[in-house]
């Protein structure tokens, strides 16, 4: 059966568990559907054997506006393939009911009503849904999906970026549940080389307002093992890797055995960073 116990935390839980040992989250990003169903279970499943602390899952847009080129590709492969919100929720009920971690999604607020926003919730907990990122839906304007999401026990996660201002993140820092998702750079996502000092700035900022109340996760960007041992290192509580993942699922579109073995690699290696001791 799916993770769907009403008394959980399951998200606070497990960055509790990782800070007594001396460890960061590791928050793996794939599109949900990505390149079809049973590769993306496929995939997903090499996530979590390779270390994945919380597996973040997205519902593939149109018109994806956070969203750099490699996980546009990875949206659209998802929809060529008929990929439905309905459908992934299917796909995260199979991976909830076979494994432990978290699930959180991410998705563009449009296809969330369309569906209705109580019975997206009621749909997405019954599938073991822990947490939801909505990219384009303000902190202010999210009263009705948060108090939805609580009633349904889903940790609603807001966005907070190097530029938002310190009255804004106290405001986005009280209304996270599960994490708060610090965007490390401007612009959209995708992979980069190095990181800003401005990202692991903010790292620190969000952190001493944070007042640990609330674990950080830093993503956009984030996509070596050096990149999540230096947002640890600053503070974070998560990292978060989406385009660098969803970029070894296309460059092995003809091979999906590979695309498994290369992601368990990659994972591996950014878990072991976010260890901020041996062990």
């Amino acid at each position: 059966m799916p993770n769907t116990s009403h008394n959980d935390d399951r998200i606070g839980a497990k960055f509790r568990e990782l800070q007594k040992k001396g460890e960061g989250a590791l928050v793996a990003y794939l599109t949900g559907g990505d390149p079809d169903p049973k590769a993306f279970l496929a995939n997903s499943t090499a996530l979590i054997e390779g270390g994945a602390d919380i597996v973040e899952i997205g519902i593939p847009f149109s018109d994806p506006i956070a969203d750099g080129p490699v996980i546009q590709a990875s949206s659209m492969r998802s929809l060529s393939n008929g990929a439905t919100p309905l459908g992934i929720l299917g796909m995260i009920r199979e991976l909830s009911s076979q494994f432990s971690v978290p699930f959180v999604i991410l998705s563009y607020y449009n296809p969330i009503l369309a569906m209705g926003l109580d019975n997206f919730l009621k749909k997405a907990r019954e599938s073991g849904v822990d947490g939801i990122v909505v990219p384009d839906l303000p902190v202010e304007e999210s009263d009705d999906i948060r108090n939805l999401a609580l009633k349904h026990n889903i940790d609603i996660i807001y966005l907070a970026a190097p530029n938002t201002s310190r009255t804004r993140l106290r405001t986005v820092l009280d209304k996270s549940k599960g994490f708060l998702y610090l965007v490390s750079l401007y612009g959209v996502t995708g992979p980069r080389d190095t990181l800003s000092p401005q990202a692991l700035e903010a790292v620190k900022t969000v952190k001493s307002l944070a007042k640990g109340k609330i674990p950080v996760s830093a993503g956009f960007g984030i996509s070596h093992p050096e990149h999540v041992s230096a947002v640890i290192q600053s503070g974070a509580d998560g990292a978060i890797v989406g385009s660098a993942l969803a970029r070894i699922v296309g460059n092995h579109l003809d091979d999906p055995n590979e695309t498994e073995t290369q992601l368990k690699k990659t994972v591996q290696s950014l878990k072991s960073a976010t260890r901020l001791r041996p062990g």
